[in-house]
């Protein structure tokens, strides 16, 4: 699949959701209608994400200097920026529609983690004046990072597509969000020692019929069969990819908005990329998570990016 194929394919998929959920929820009751439809306003964030563009300006630029034949419309950056922000719940929900429609949000076996998204640079955050009161200090054990915003919680199915994520507060300890992210679900989740909490873990499963597997500490004896534990250990690797995409290809750590409200829009739309890559590589049969592969990767994205 080359780079147009991409883009032909993602707007299919947008169109097709996009339809079921504003034939249930219209969202214009007045006013005009935007020259630019919002599938392909949606189309243009989700592979411009898609191809390692972070900011509004750089997706605008690189749409209208090579696509404009796709997307006549494409006029304006500003109208563009907004129109594509006031968009932020339509992308949640064909997120959700994607990871339910694939069959993921039935996978009994699913991953948890969080990873942490800092607003600023930690010697600034007293200065902070954009995401007070909501960002907080924390701390991340596995990067050995104290630094200052939010965490993203993830619940990943076997395959590697998100199924449920949220922004949470920096400040409290993994084990104290279980209960936010394995909202809705029952089954078995498996998670890394941050989550360990027996008191809690008994809980859900008398009260929730959630399983929550996590390893144990060196004076702690497990009851699980060794080859149970080393399958979590498996599965647990690639929840760990998942956070590595989110970082290293939509540079998700370094979210900037002047707000919440378009911080989040930005981490949705983030989440939606790599929603629908992954969606697109399970339709065409390749590897889940295999994203520089669902498509003939140039550099042209990264020279553009520079």
């Amino acid at each position: 699949m080359d780079r147009d194929d991409f883009i032909i394919n993602v707007y299919c998929i947008v169109c097709d959701q996009y339809k079921t959920i504003t034939d249930a929820h219209p969202l214009r009751q007045r006013g005009f209608t935007p020259a630019l439809t919002d599938e392909e306003a949606l189309t243009i964030e989700i592979c411009g994400e898609y191809l390692g563009f972070d900011r509004d300006e750089a997706i605008y630029d690189y749409f209208r200097s090579h696509y404009v034949h796709f997307f006549p419309q494409l006029r304006g950056r500003t109208s563009y920026v907004r129109q594509a922000a006031n968009l932020w719940q339509v992308k949640t929900a064909i997120q959700q529609r994607l990871a339910v429609i694939s069959g993921q949000t039935d996978d009994p076996f699913q991953l948890i983690d969080t990873m942490p998204l800092p607003v600023c640079v930690y010697t600034r955050a007293k200065r902070d004046r954009c995401m007070k009161p909501y960002a907080d200090f924390g701390y991340c054990a596995a990067k050995d990072m104290h630094y200052y915003g939010f965490k993203l919680g993830l619940r990943i199915s076997r395959a590697g597509m998100i199924t449920h994520f949220s922004l949470l507060p920096a400040r409290p300890h993994d084990s104290q969000l279980v209960d936010d992210l394995l909202d809705g679900f029952q089954g078995v989740a498996i998670a890394d020692k941050g989550f360990l909490d027996a008191f809690h873990q008994e809980a859900l499963a008398k009260k929730r019929a959630i399983e929550l597997i996590t390893p144990l500490r060196k004076n702690m004896k497990s009851t699980l069969p060794v080859h149970i534990r080393r399958l979590g250990q498996k599965w647990r690797k690639r929840i760990e990819t998942v956070g590595s995409h989110l970082t290293e290809r939509f540079h998700i750590d370094n979210t900037r908005a002047q707000d919440l409200w378009h911080y989040q829009n930005r981490l949705i739309r983030k989440i939606l990329s790599h929603t629908v890559a992954v969606f697109i590589n399970m339709q065409l049969g390749r590897s889940p998570l295999d994203l520089d592969g669902c498509l003939l990767y140039t550099s042209d994205a990264a020279d553009e990016r520079s």
